[in-house]
């Protein structure tokens, strides 16, 4: 599995399709600025490429950096956001921005600890903004990345841990170090995103091998989908009763969950409550 042998037909394997395959025109591989990074990356968390483009040229044209969006209102900021779903991530990076901007002077730290402390930045998160952003070889895991080492190198086994998986990236970077010069990490996490990608469209899923596996629940009919009718019911009016929010309700577990629903979203900030109105903050 972990053969020199092995190593060098996955390199070109990975190389070859990144060099006649790679999505070498998407606009946060051209602008790889921490701020570009860290806004396609949130963007990216549980959305298709396909809907973030759209949506970040629109933000970046919009809110073109910290201070920007740091001082967004919450409704031009969701406005920008809406479609991409998860409306929480977008607070997440205005709080990442308010706090960049307070604590860091408006530059992005490049270290892997003080990044995951900012709202809505994990362990994987942090590793992509480190590589992208500061091209240095952090070993991190994602969806498409787990597919393609577990595709591989260990297709026939299950129950894999992400502990096998980082054991078996830590060796391919230090064999792409020590045989590429120069090495580009950020190159190399392209390149097996886009991989991993490809793979999902030929290949039974290997992520079901995967400790980590889980089937994303049903939007339709669901609460969060009830939270975002809210949000963009409230986008296109000054403010709306609990009646006429209440009639946006389509199954009897969202009108069940109703007022919880509207709690959760003023304790996140999203919005409040004037008198008998609900208004967006």
């Amino acid at each position: 599995m972990n053969t020199h042998t092995s190593l060098i037909k996955f390199q070109k394997d990975l190389w070859d399709f990144y060099n006649t395959h790679g999505r070498h025109t998407m606009l946060w591989r051209q602008d790889t600025s921490p701020y570009s990074v860290i806004v396609s990356e949130i963007m990216l968390q549980q959305t298709g490429v396909e809907r973030v483009e759209p949506k970040y040229i629109a933000f970046m044209s919009t809110l073109p950096d910290w201070q920007a969006l740091a001082s967004s209102p919450n409704k031009q900021l969701l406005g920008l956001w809406q479609g991409l779903g998860y409306n929480r991530r977008a607070l997440y990076l205005q709080k990442t921005a308010q706090e960049i901007v307070a604590t860091y002077n408006g530059a992005v730290p490049e270290d892997r600890t003080l990044l995951e402390n900012l709202p809505g930045v994990g362990p994987g998160t942090s590793g992509a903004i480190m590589a992208y952003a500061f091209d240095k070889p952090e070993v991190f895991i994602e969806t498409n990345i787990r597919r393609v080492i577990i595709h591989h190198f260990l297709a026939n086994q299950t129950a894999i841990t992400d502990a096998q998986i980082t054991t078996i990236l830590h060796g391919i970077i230090r064999d792409i170090q020590a045989t590429c010069s120069p090495f580009s990490p950020k190159t190399f996490y392209w390149a097996m995103m886009d991989y991993g990608s490809y793979l999902k469209s030929q290949v039974p899923n290997p992520n079901k091998q995967s400790q980590h596996y889980s089937v994303q629940s049903r939007f339709e009919g669901s609460n969060r989908q009830l939270r975002g009718k809210v949000l963009a019911f409230l986008l296109t009016k000054s403010q709306a009763s609990e009646t006429e929010l209440l009639s946006l309700a389509k199954s009897e577990q969202q009108y069940n969950n109703f007022v919880n629903i509207l709690k959760q979203l003023q304790k996140e900030g999203f919005i409040q409550k004037n008198q008998s109105k609900y208004i967006l903050l």
